[in-house]
């Protein structure tokens, strides 16, 4: 079993997103210019809270950092997605498989905390706004970065482990446009009982968790805003955080939908739809939110234009 297991898996075969021929060329185009927009926005967006002077605050540095963790898992899904459509048979080698996937839960599961943490700073700036200079030093900030990046990595080792020292059967045709956790398990030949738990234990716990301390800041945000007396200071306290609001409402509404789903309506198909969306919409959509919607961001974006104009004007 370990000969052969050696011996055939030196590589998988992607089923991609379709398998009509007709499809290939238009959802290239389409994903080619979503990939586009997903990786000059978030960019931008990581240039643009750098150097602005007047975006350095808690609040752009988390920015910034959700803007990488969009562009960290879009390119480790996109570039190889997109190859997939031009090229005859969708293979990906089994050792650039378990670098795929764990690269892959380093950036989503960074983002999920990424995004709880930017809740948390809204509640401080919000409830707290003189004690906020102090509670969100620069040294805290780096603290609540640098723990999403460290778990993350720690939960990616231990699921990439898991599932690539376990024997892989013959068939080696991965349901998916990408290697995720998921259809790697079906493919499994040993037992994948435990391997499954920690995988279902540490998902309920990421997304549980994060998304308690989302709702428990906003609730605590809502209640605050409703006790001012400026119906001009509730305008504001609404605009500071309904770009970041929007942005987690689609990212965890994707994911509620994806892992709880009933058993009998669960598919792979129904898995990629949800997938295309929160590994390539959403990286294209979270600048936009942004851009458009935080007048912070939209006069910073003004101001750097100008001074590229003048650079070649």
């Amino acid at each position: 079993m370990e000969t052969q297991n050696l011996t055939v898996l030196n590589e998988f075969i992607l089923m991609g997103i379709t398998d009509k021929p007709e499809l290939q060329a238009p959802l290239f185009g389409l994903f080619l210019i979503i990939y586009l927009i997903s990786v000059v926005g978030n960019l931008g967006m990581i240039i643009l809270t750098k150097v602005d002077t007047r975006l350095q605050t808690p609040m752009y540095f988390f920015l910034r950092h959700l803007a990488f963790t969009d562009l960290g898992y879009s390119t480790t899904v996109g570039p190889k997605m997109l190859v997939n459509f031009v090229v005859d048979q969708n293979t990906i080698s089994y050792y650039f498989c378990a670098v795929q996937l764990a690269f892959f839960l380093v950036f989503i599961v960074s983002e999920l905390f990424i995004l709880t943490v930017m809740s948390y700073d809204r509640y401080v700036a919000i409830c707290n706004p003189l004690l906020y200079p102090i509670i969100m030093s620069q040294r805290v900030c780096q603290v609540l970065v640098a723990i999403p990046y460290l778990y993350s990595t720690f939960v990616s080792l231990i699921v990439t482990i898991k599932i690539f020292n376990l024997s892989f059967c013959g068939y080696n045709v991965i349901s998916h446009f990408y290697c995720d956790s998921l259809p790697l398990l079906s493919l499994l030949c040993s037992n994948t009982h435990a391997t499954e738990m920690i995988i279902l234990i540490l998902a309920g716990f990421d997304l549980i968790s994060s998304l308690l301390v989302v709702l428990v800041s906003y609730l605590l945000i809502l209640v605050a805003i409703i006790k001012m007396n400026s119906a001009e200071g509730r305008l504001k306290a609404f605009s500071t955080c309904g770009s970041h609001l929007t942005v987690a409402t689609v990212f965890y509404g994707t994911l509620i939908f994806m892992y709880v789903q009933p058993e009998s309506s669960h598919s792979f198909d129904t898995d990629k739809v949800a997938s295309i969306f929160y590994t390539l919409v959403i990286p294209m959509l979270n600048p936009l939110i942004y851009s458009l919607r935080n007048k912070d961001v939209k006069y910073a974006r003004q101001r750097m234009w100008k001074k590229i104009c003048n650079i070649f004007s």
